[in-house]
């Protein structure tokens, strides 16, 4: 599966944090803060991927399964988001 951070490393290809920040209207940290964590928040995911031209829904989907714990429910849903990937 992919991750947020693949979607954050394409996005700074186009554009700093900083205007990537302005640009969204987000804190100038919350890029910084996403890459520490290792994973996006679904919002930001979504936006960011929407601005690129991505599907954003796929994007937010991922960023909601990033940060989830390993239970059922996330299992359940990596297996639609996968099964959405082959439509």
């Amino acid at each position: 599966m992919q991750s947020t951070m693949t979607l954050l490393e394409r996005a700074l290809e186009i554009k700093t944090a900083p205007e990537w920040a302005r640009e969204l209207k987000l804190h100038r940290n919350a890029l910084h803060n996403a890459k520490q964590r290792e994973h996006l928040s679904p919002a930001i995911a979504f936006t960011l991927a929407e601005e690129m031209g991505q599907d954003a829904k796929e994007w937010a989907l991922i960023a909601a399964a990033e940060s989830e714990k390993d239970s059922a429910c996330k299992a359940r849903m990596l297996k639609t988001l996968s099964k959405l990937r082959k439509l």
